[in-house]
């Protein structure tokens, strides 16, 4: 299988500040592939370097092949990396629909009523709320609005920052169901940054684990839920 997506020896920082080091770190396409590690481990800075948001990064970072290190975000972006940042990022004073309409802005050409008909097919409570204000949604809504935004840019790789957090738990039984569907439905492959290790093994086909910004493993997401140090710090066993 081809990869989408290929870290190689990539070092990422905040100023003076190095957070990651040297990381090797592949996505097949078509794959779910997690990536665990304690609070500060560097997770959240890996996606920010593939999208090229807010860190300074050297080594290579590779899309279907071809070299995206150094571009700006908006071209990334239009080469389908679509980035569901942490916190959500939702326009809470825009409604549910002028939000999706800025997830297409990379895509102008693109008729907008099939895409909003394909994301509300995933998302019918959205459907249901298109003309409500973005901030007015519960906690498990807007983080289905901020993907459903993503996925209307068409992305090849969604990267998903902590989906899971500060929701409860129906609402994250709801949000993994749907993405495991995507992932079926369109072949969309995803990096997940989930603190949720038991949801998130469970959706992915493989998984990394960070600590102090260095890859400490790598597998199947299997064998790394297997493992007894996996199990004590993320498990809970």
């Amino acid at each position: 299988m081809s990869a989408i997506l290929e870290l190689r020896r990539v070092d990422a920082s905040y100023g003076p500040s190095r957070v990651l080091h040297a990381i090797e770190l592949t996505v097949d396409d078509g794959a779910i592939v997690a990536l665990l590690g304690a609070n500060g481990a560097g997770k959240t800075t890996a996606l920010r370097a593939i999208s090229n948001m807010l860190v300074r990064t050297t080594g290579e970072i590779r899309l279907a092949g071809q070299r995206i290190d150094g571009m700006a975000t908006e071209v990334i972006a239009r080469r389908g990396v679509a980035h569901v940042p942490d916190g959500r990022g939702t326009f809470e004073t825009m409604t549910v629909e002028e939000n999706l309409h800025l997830g297409a802005h990379v895509h102008p050409k693109r008729g907008a009523a099939k895409e909003l008909a394909r994301v509300y097919g995933y998302f019918p409570v959205l459907a249901e709320r298109r003309r409500q204000q973005a901030g007015t949604l519960s906690g498990g809504e807007q983080q289905m609005l901020a993907i459903a935004r993503a996925l209307m840019l068409r992305p090849r790789l969604l990267l998903l920052d902590e989906p899971s957090f500060g929701l409860a738990p129906l609402a994250v039984e709801k949000i993994f169901t749907i993405l495991a569907a995507i992932n079926r439905d369109e072949r969309i492959s995803m990096l997940l940054v989930e603190q949720n290790a038991r949801l998130a093994l469970e959706l992915a086909g493989h998984a990394f684990v960070l600590e102090a910004g260095r890859v400490a493993m790598r597998g199947p997401a299997a064998s790394v839920a297997d493992d007894p140090s996996v199990r004590r710090a993320y498990l809970g066993m």
